[in-house]
């Protein structure tokens, strides 16, 4: 059986064009088979399901060139396949990308002798109700996030946890976060960084003029909701990943638990997420007790 990949690239950036040719190439003289896509731009609905997904099914692997950005769309295509997905990072961060630009080579190679693991990372399941009707339905690998759709004023949210409700904020949203999330949108909220391993949920207020209104870290089966309160009369938006959306209106009830389907990174090296983290932030170590050699005193 011929094997296959299926290819996701980011169109707008000047370098992807040979890179994909390159990887292409590489990639046939081994008699695998490559497809390619390109990343959609723009706004999509919180149910949108990309015509791409079909195509991953029949795939080893997903390939994607770009950034964090991308390899979320990339995510959208192998979820529901289970076809692992793996990223050569073209953008600043790339938290999610396995590779950089420079290591393509070796990556080829890897995919070629099928030398890589495959790590599961939790994805959320979002619904939407209004007036107890559900009007929406989505998923995140990295955040679900109620904002503001008006700059001017503050959104007013009830956050609720299994059933109890903990607090009203007025505020300019909230994220609700995987530990996947947790390096994202979650950390520039000032949310902790939580190690992908450890199965959590994450709430991060954002802007909450409220004397409570600190992180937290959940259990992994715990139910969330979060209320845009009707008599504020603000609307909100609904993210998911960044990607899709959908208004609030006010009175609108938002439920985000963990989701039974993971998304699947697949991964080259065994290295631990310190690594990955020091490496992404770019952060100075100083050794044990600040000294550069690492020695203790």
């Amino acid at each position: 059986m011929t094997r296959r990949v299926l290819m996701l690239t980011h169109p707008q950036r000047p370098e992807v064009v040979p890179l994909a040719r390159e990887v292409t190439a590489l990639l046939r003289e081994h008699d695998i088979a490559v497809s390619t896509i390109e990343e959609s731009a723009g706004t999509v609905s919180a149910d949108w399901v990309p015509p791409e997904a079909e195509l991953a099914r029949d795939a080893e692997l997903v390939v994607v060139l770009g950034g964090d950005g991308t390899i979320l769309r990339g995510a959208e295509v192998a979820r529901d396949a289970g076809t692992p997905l793996l990223g050569v990072n073209l953008g600043r961060v790339g938290f999610l990308a396995e590779a950089e630009r420079e290591e393509v080579t070796e990556v080829v190679d890897r995919i070629v002798a099928r030398d890589y693991t495959v790590e599961e990372r939790m994805t959320l399941e979002v619904d939407v109700y209004q007036d107890g009707e559900k009007v929406a339905h989505s998923w995140a690998l990295n955040e679900a996030s109620v904002e503001k759709s008006a700059r001017e004023k503050m959104l007013e949210l009830t956050v609720e946890i299994d059933g109890r409700p903990l607090s009203t904020w007025g505020c300019d949203g909230v994220v609700m976060a995987t530990p996947t999330g947790s390096t994202a949108y979650a950390f520039s909220g000032g949310g902790p960084i939580v190690w992908p391993d450890v199965a959590a949920l994450l709430v991060v207020p954002i802007s909450a003029h409220a004397l409570f209104s600190r992180p937290l870290v959940l259990g992994p089966e715990t139910r969330l909701a979060v209320d845009v309160e009707a008599h504020a009369g603000v609307t909100g938006v609904m993210w998911c990943d960044g990607r899709r959306a959908i208004d609030l209106p006010p009175g609108a009830r938002i439920e985000v638990r963990r989701s039974e389907l993971p998304v699947r990174l697949a991964r080259l090296t065994s290295s631990p997420f310190t690594d990955r983290l020091v490496a992404k932030f770019q952060l100075p170590v100083q050794g044990w007790r600040g000294r550069p050699d690492g020695a203790g005193s």
